[in-house]
């Protein structure tokens, strides 16, 4: 039981995620683009989606959204800094900012 309702939480924020990405390329496609971490060509799948398409692609049992941070020490970064000053969102996109897209690691 425990099981299928976990997976069903895994559905709803795949959907929530696509519908988000959806909205984030439509409003500002450059801006989504770097904030997703994907490239022109997923921008243009993610944006093409229909509705039944968007459903199914939901329904897997993996995360399609993932964390933004590449090790376990740039979270902690975050959490953990003791002179906190109110600087934590930026800091938190320098950090994102320094992860390099996905066109961009397949390259190198």
């Amino acid at each position: 039981m425990k099981t299928n309702s976990l997976i069903d939480e895994i559905h709803e924020m795949n959907l929530a995620y696509l519908l988000l990405a959806q909205r984030l390329i439509s409003e500002d496609r450059s801006t989504a683009m770097f904030r997703l971490k994907i490239d022109e060509e997923m921008a243009d799948l993610i944006q093409e989606l229909n509705a039944r398409q968007l459903t199914r692609l939901s329904r897997v049992n993996q995360l399609l959204c993932h964390f933004g941070h590449d090790s376990a020490e740039q979270l902690r970064q975050l959490t953990q800094n003791p002179r906190e000053q109110g600087l934590t969102q930026f800091h938190a996109s320098l950090l994102m900012a320094s992860r390099p897209a996905a066109s961009s690691a397949a390259e190198g």
